[in-house]
């Protein structure tokens, strides 16, 4: 039966896996060997097809924003219906008794009842929700990089899923509120890494992040299993997570769950402030000294700005030498800034992610305290002595730390079960005079 213009033109319009296939209109063995005549008025009649333009020019748009600062990404996916913003936060309370922590501590060490007065908990005495989520997505997307640089990404981070917060993070004071919006795990889980890394996200770090989304998503971490968890199984979960160690799990133990008896062994801060600390309790010859450009009261605007800088998780974490110490858990995904971290005054690498309400270094004035005669007084553990604990404090460390973990372990028995407080108040004495 022979085919009509008519069938012609309706099999070579057919499409084919998105596109018009002009050859198999034109096939023989579909409709015979046409004339050239009819070859010449069915060719372009398929090229000049202007949806195939549109298409392409539509697909060009979506992808060269990436490169612009002006890309805004499509809306993220629909939140479940179960979704409970209230079940994603940690209540702003405690699970133990401040002050019976505050008279454990002073009944070890009376100079601690001088220092409570001196200078307030924070972590422990003003008490605020926390957002284990963003508190953890936080602490990745600022290591191994500068404080202005993490507050940054982390905005651009957030406003991947908001467009209409600010353009700028310094225009976005609501970020230190762990009530302001920020992405859900569901959302995270469901960015594909392209659009993360238009945020300034390197690809090991969105993969970071999308792991930690997922685990959320799917929950085999939530809030409530994070809060039921003891400290040891606290750090088992966590450490699976690609681009969580030890050190970031100390640091949101202590400042977003407010674990009571939590001492990171791998933080240089709270080691140097413990030599500090216990030497002068067994040699009153040894003065702590502060930096002279605290002294002068010189504070420049980027100090007050790194100070004032707020979120759910610890002291600022700087660049960490490479080297790990001894008890330190490495993972084969973990960047090396979640192991050992000097202290403020080593590096002036400072994120925002990881900042909360930490101690001002003490004054000179503090001499007057640690010098004080302890009550209760107790010899060094076995293989520390006053002499070694000066060698320690003037640079000589054990593979790259000051302390060893046991070392820290001993030095502390009598604050157990309440560490914590007594290392927040470390870091206050580890200012290092430059």
């Amino acid at each position: 039966m022979p085919v009509t213009r008519s069938a012609t033109r309706s099999v070579a319009s057919t499409p084919v896996g998105g596109s018009y296939n002009t050859t198999t209109a034109l096939s023989p063995s579909v409709v015979g060997k046409p004339s050239k005549r009819k070859a010449a008025e069915e060719i372009p009649t398929a090229k000049k097809t202007p949806r195939a333009k549109k298409t392409k020019s539509s697909d060009e748009s979506a992808v060269a924003p990436l490169t612009s600062d002006a890309f805004i990404p499509p809306p993220p996916p629909p939140l479940p219906q179960n979704e409970s913003k209230e079940k994603a936060l940690v209540p702003a309370v405690l699970t133990f008794s401040f002050e019976e922590a505050k008279a454990h501590l002073i009944r070890a060490d009376h100079r601690f009842e001088d220092i409570f007065t001196k200078l307030k908990c924070k972590p422990f005495e003003f008490l605020e929700q926390a957002h284990p989520f963003r508190a953890l997505v936080e602490s990745i997307l600022g290591q191994q990089i500068s404080w202005l640089a993490a507050r940054s990404i982390i905005h651009r981070f957030t406003r991947l899923y908001d467009p209409s917060l600010p353009e700028k993070a310094a225009d976005y004071s609501a970020s230190k509120s762990p009530t302001s919006f920020f992405p859900t795990p569901y959302q995270v889980a469901n960015t594909d890494i392209v659009t993360l890394k238009s945020a300034g996200l390197s690809t090991r770090k969105a993969e970071y992040v999308k792991d930690l989304a997922a685990r959320f998503a799917d929950e085999r971490l939530s809030t409530e299993k994070l809060l039921a968890a003891d400290d040891e199984s606290l750090a088992e979960m966590l450490i699976e997570v690609r681009g969580i160690g030890r050190w970031t799990v100390d640091m949101f133990a202590i400042f977003s769950l407010r674990r009571p008896n939590i001492l990171p062994v791998g933080d240089l801060g709270v080691q140097r402030g413990m030599l500090r600390w216990f030497l002068s309790r067994h040699s009153s010859k040894h003065a702590f000294t502060l930096s002279p450009h605290k002294l002068s009261g010189g504070e420049t605007h980027d100090d007050k700005t790194k100070r004032a800088s707020t979120s759910a998780m610890g002291p600022p974490p700087t660049t960490p030498a490479l080297k790990s110490t001894p008890g330190s858990q490495r993972t084969k995904d973990v960047e090396p800034d979640n192991e050992v971290l000097p202290t403020p005054s080593e590096s002036q690498s400072q994120t925002p992610a990881l900042i909360t309400s930490i101690p001002e270094p003490f004054t000179p004035s503090i001499n007057k305290t640690l010098e004080a005669d302890a009550m209760n007084s107790e010899p060094l553990p076995e293989g520390l002595s006053v002499a070694n604990l000066k060698t320690r404090l003037e640079g000589k460390k054990i593979k790259g730390a000051f302390l060893t973990p046991k070392e820290m372990e001993d030095l502390t028995a009598s604050w157990a079960p309440y560490r914590s407080l007594g290392v927040y108040y470390m870091w206050a004495l580890s200012e290092e005079k430059n």
